[in-house]
């Protein structure tokens, strides 16, 4: 037999074709979810960018906490967003995020640089929540695409893909420092653009895939995955704490800048040699069929499928009301009432509403807290900056460590949950009795316990309601957390600190006057506040405990069985059709 040699065109189309294999892939369009995240960190520089709205609007503090509190609103408002979900493509999601993220930021630049006409403080507060609200695009389009695809790996995609978005505002930092310098009008352009542009990029990768089977190597894929996140992690809180102690020129931010956007596209890296080494092994498959008598194929039985899962039966003439209340088996798919209703879906908002009122208020406060115990300068910075990257490790850990805890031992996802809220109201009680080192302490545990949260909460969702309404489900778990932030940041918190202030003022003989700022000094401003919330932590531990045994026979199941049925599926139709 002669060999004709390839061409120049047969080479090119080669190329061609494994470019377009690659782009197709579900590596692929998990490595752009990665990038989506990563860009998506406008609302976690808002303290970065907030003092210069204060400044050139004149505003004041109560003002400017009314402006944090229309963020929060406006970062987890997200069930009409879900509901759109529903009924459009992910690219589509995508898109209008971008659109919204542009136009929200935009505005906020040009009222700060003065462009436009001062405008009235609703309005600044409705660009916020809109600027902000492409958040939830994300989150929508990407986390529930990627759940889906992956349904038998959710636990750790979903830890790596939050851990990506913790990481999101320490990454936008990095590439303006390195492109405009410290500047924060700029700052906000950047946050206009940048996360605009990336999900317009990649937006049309993100679409729904038939689930496949689990390849052999791919548990050790993603492990890859984590260890590209984690040595961003660790190379970012290396710069951060380097930049902190020693004066930048504008060529180091950029050697910096340019260092973390290669550890942000590694997995890019790892994605083109799987699919390289996908490629090698279908090129020899085909060799080989090649240079082989093709014999007549045995006829073989089918074994005999099992019976389907029984499911309740639906009365036509059933009301849709009482239909409501004929809720199907844990696992299986749920109607968005059904599950509201559900008592499941009440412990899931009472860990959402007590794991982030405490955590953001402590988060929120962490710099007044510092000082008002007697911590300054760098110090104050460096618990902020343990803060953003524990909660990094929180959310990639409890991914990877619940989906290992789950396939081995069989624990319940919820038991997670409890873990973050009991080691939540640990991180509070070392700041309300403090000792020598213990806010160090404090921030890494509050970090990591804040972390921890949300990718359960993704995961639980998906698990016991089914993924059919996935989407709006994601984020009517989310919607308490605006109200959890206003109820222990501002009404107790917030109270609490002012009434203390007013009381030292009066104890050294002076009179607070209207407008004038309020500043505490002692153990006393946070105790109070910090012991409320170290009890509603600890509560909302103890009803966590009675989600895992609520949910224990459950997870002793296959709970999988589903997708892998689905896979086989998959495998044996793409093998009769080749």
């Amino acid at each position: 037999m002669t060999t004709i040699p390839a061409d120049n065109s047969s080479r090119r189309f080669s190329v061609v074709k494994f470019v377009a294999q690659v782009i197709k892939g579900r590596w692929f369009m998990l490595c752009a979810s990665f990038f989506i995240m990563g860009g998506s960190g406008g609302s976690y520089v808002f303290g970065s960018y907030s003092e210069v709205i204060k400044s050139t609007q004149g505003y004041d503090q109560s003002t400017l906490n009314l402006l944090g509190f229309f963020k929060d609103l406006g970062g987890n408002f997200g069930a009409p967003i879900g509901l759109i979900g529903e009924i459009t493509p992910p690219w589509l999601v995508l898109l209008l995020g971008s659109c919204l993220n542009f136009a929200g930021y935009f505005m906020i630049w040009l009222v700060v640089t003065g462009k436009i006409s001062k405008p009235h403080v609703w309005q600044v507060c409705l660009y916020i929540a809109i600027g902000v609200s492409s958040q939830n695009f994300a989150n929508t389009g990407v986390i529930t695409t990627c759940v889906k695809n992956f349904p038998e790996s959710r636990g750790t995609i979903l830890g790596l893909l939050k851990g990506y978005l913790g990481l999101s505002g320490a990454i936008v930092t990095q590439l303006y420092l390195a492109i405009y310098g410290n500047d924060s009008e700029s700052l906000i352009l950047l946050i206009a653009w940048l996360p605009a542009a990336i999900p317009a990029i990649f937006a049309c990768v993100i679409r729904f895939m038939k689930v496949e089977t689990r390849q052999p190597n791919e548990g050790k894929l993603i492990n890859q995955f984590l260890f590209a996140s984690i040595a961003l992690a660790i190379f970012i809180m290396v710069m951060i704490i380097v930049q902190k102690q020693t004066v930048f020129s504008k060529a180091a931010y950029a050697g910096s800048a340019t260092l973390v956007c290669i550890l942000l596209i590694l997995p890019l890296f790892i994605t083109i040699r799987q699919e390289l080494s996908l490629w090698n092994s279908k090129e020899k498959l085909a060799r080989t069929i090649n240079g082989v008598v093709i014999e007549k194929p045995q006829i073989v039985e089918p074994a005999e499928s099992p019976p389907p899962p029984k499911e309740k039966a639906i009365d036509p003439n059933m009301s849709w009301f009482a239909n409501i209340f004929n809720k199907p088996e844990r696992g299986e798919d749920h109607t968005i009432l059904q599950a509201l209703i559900s008592i499941d879906m009440l412990l899931l908002l009472i860990s959402s509403f007590a794991g982030y009122g405490t955590n953001v208020t402590v988060v929120d406060n962490l710099g007044q807290i510092s000082k008002s115990l007697g911590y300054t300068g760098n110090t104050v910075k460096s618990f902020v900056s343990l803060v953003s990257i524990w909660n990094y490790f929180g959310r990639v850990l409890s991914g990877f460590g619940s989906e290992i805890l789950l396939r081995k031992y069989k624990v319940p996802r919820p038991m997670l949950l409890a873990f973050s809220h009991f080691l939540t109201c640990i991180g509070h009680l070392l700041i309300v009795f403090p000792t020598p080192g213990s806010v160090y302490f404090a921030s890494v545990i509050i970090g990591f316990a804040f972390g921890v949260l949300l990718p359960m909460l993704y995961a639980l969702v998906s698990e016991l309601f089914g993924l059919k309404y996935f989407s709006t489900l994601q984020n009517c778990v989310l919607m308490v957390i605006p109200i959890g932030s206003y109820v222990l940041n501002v009404r107790v918190t917030g109270f609490l600190y002012d009434r203390e202030a007013k009381n030292q003022l009066r104890k050294s003989g002076k009179e607070w006057m209207k407008g004038t700022e309020l500043t505490c000094i002692g153990i006393e401003c946070y105790k109070h506040s910090l012991m409320i919330m170290a009890c509603i932590s600890f509560f909302a531990g103890l009803t966590s405990l009675i989600f895992v045994m609520r949910t224990k026979k459950f997870y002793k199941s296959d709970i999988y069985k589903k997708f892998a049925k689905d896979a086989v599926a998959a495998e044996t139709e793409l093998t009769t059709t080749s």
